[in-house]
């Protein structure tokens, strides 16, 4: 958000991950600014990156956790991952091995497909190459035959108009230019011999007299071409059509018609002759539809004994974390039709019963912000040393317990902690006296506006803010309370 009056904002975090699998060592830093026309400007450790690309890259080293703000382990997609997680060694070995079979498993699925495999879509696409082959080879195309009738066409459409003129243009050099020149021929003539020069002349003038006779008769020639019958208009024009049409499907010139026409012939041999390399392809899909199976089922066997002791460590945690009638059950479902993906056949999602005489409900379906809470905090107890997103973020997750219940999750939180860094926004004594370091956010006004602050405390404001939550004011035996809360620190 942007503070109002404002045109953006600035939030910059910067983190140490001595072991980060994102291929960034050491400290990572990671910022967004955001401006009030919408504009966006992400970096990590200086790059530019998208929202999204922050948002992905973000998920895997931050986890957040409020009342309504449960990420990753909410998502059912991501239960499989965490039992494999639990489980180890056992089964990523064998889920290594499936991977590289899936793998080829689509491939071939997708080669299958662009080879036709399916009969009808085969036939289809054969009949209409073969169309369009014929098409275009009925059409008996020869390179340059489109420009040659463009300038028949062009004639026809003036024909009247270069009779006209070649005629006048014939009439002329008939008339008057040959005379001309033949009255200055024999005037020449008559002077030739008294000296070189005139001689000279009439040789150029007499050339100049033979090419004119030539031009004139080229010239009336050319005129007696000029006729056409509306048959042979019809016919070009018909032609010209034909090979439009066959330019608006094909390619912008004959030229590439006809590459394209040989390509069709070569894609119609292909499909012709694919049968062979299909059948192939599709004994190896069986071969490897058969190993996956049974990778599948080895691992669904061994999800779902894993499954029940996952199962049981989170349920005893929820006992420890005052809910007694908490049963969770980590329910792996194997699919009979052999609908593989990419983890086997199996689907598994965390299910929770709270409370004796209720149903299972999938872990998103919770209503109880107290209950959700301690459920979460159960399974990152179980599972903290195979979560590998690193920095947890409790935001008033402690909304609903008190008593027993806050003590048992600030202890759970504490023991979470030796593996992962944690922060909490809490309003727990109990919660706040666990931790290593305890800062205290507060709200002030400042030229009618409102700033937060937030503040380190040191060890004597922490048990004054220890002890003012407790009790909702400094008394002596609210900070002697405060003082036992904290004496795990000693």
């Amino acid at each position: 958000m942007i503070r109002k009056g404002e045109n953006h904002s600035y939030i910059e975090a910067c983190i140490y991950l001595p072991e980060n699998e994102n291929s960034i060592e050491g400290n990572i830093i990671v910022s967004r600014e955001i401006y009030s026309n919408g504009r966006n400007s992400c970096k990590i450790n200086g790059r530019l990156v998208t929202v999204n690309e922050l948002k992905e890259f973000m998920k895997n080293i931050i986890d957040i956790h409020g009342q309504n703000d449960n990420q990753t382990i909410l998502e059912k997609s991501s239960h499989i991952g965490y039992l494999d997680s639990f489980i180890g060694k056992e089964i990523i070995d064998i889920k290594e091995k499936y991977k590289e079979l899936y793998s080829r498993y689509n491939e071939i699925k997708q080669e299958l497909k662009d080879n036709y495999g399916d009969e009808k879509e085969k036939q289809r696409k054969l009949d209409l190459l073969k169309y369009q082959y014929e098409e275009i080879e009925n059409a008996n195309l020869k390179i340059g035959e489109d420009e040659k009738l463009e300038e028949k066409r062009k004639i026809i459409l003036n024909s009247e108009k270069i009779t006209e003129n070649l005629k006048i243009s014939d009439e002329a050099l008939s008339i008057q230019t040959i005379d001309s020149i033949n009255i200055a021929i024999k005037a020449l003539e008559k002077i030739e011999n008294i000296d070189k020069t005139y001689s000279e002349k009439l040789s150029q003038i007499k050339s100049i007299y033979y090419d004119i006779q030539e031009l004139s008769r080229d010239i009336s020639s050319l005129n007696e071409e000029i006729y056409f019958n509306d048959e042979e208009r019809n016919e070009i024009e018909t032609r010209l059509d034909l090979i439009f049409s066959l330019k608006r499907k094909y390619g912008n010139s004959i030229e590439e018609i006809l590459n394209y026409s040989k390509s069709l012939e070569q894609e119609i041999y292909e499909i012709e002759n694919i049968d062979e390399k299909n059948n192939k392809l599709k004994k190896e899909l069986k071969n490897i539809e058969s190993s996956m199976q049974q990778l599948a089922i080895n691992m669904n066997r061994i999800r779902t004994k894993n499954a029940q002791t996952l199962s049981e460590k989170i349920s005893n945690e929820l006992k420890e974390l005052e809910m007694p009638n908490a049963t969770f059950n980590c329910k792996v479902i194997f699919n009979e039709n052999n609908e593989f993906n990419k983890n086997g056949l199996d689907n598994v999602e965390f299910l929770i019963k709270t409370n004796i005489g209720d149903e299972e409900k999938p872990l998103i379906k919770i209503a109880s912000g107290g209950e959700m809470s301690r459920i979460m905090l159960a399974i990152k107890s179980v599972l903290a040393n195979v979560d590998k997103v690193p920095i947890l973020i409790f935001d008033e997750i402690d909304t609903g317990i008190s008593g027993k219940a806050a003590k048992a999750v600030a202890e759970r939180m504490r023991k979470i902690a030796n593996t992962h860094q944690i922060l909490a926004i809490t309003h727990l004594a109990n919660i706040a006296a666990k931790a290593d370091y305890n800062y205290y956010i507060s709200k002030i006004v400042e030229n009618e506006k409102t700033k937060t602050t937030i503040k380190k405390l040191n060890e004597k404001e922490t048990i004054n803010e220890i002890a003012r939550i407790s009790n909702g004011e400094l008394t002596k035996t609210a900070i002697e309370h405060a003082k036992e809360l904290r004496s795990w620190k000693k």
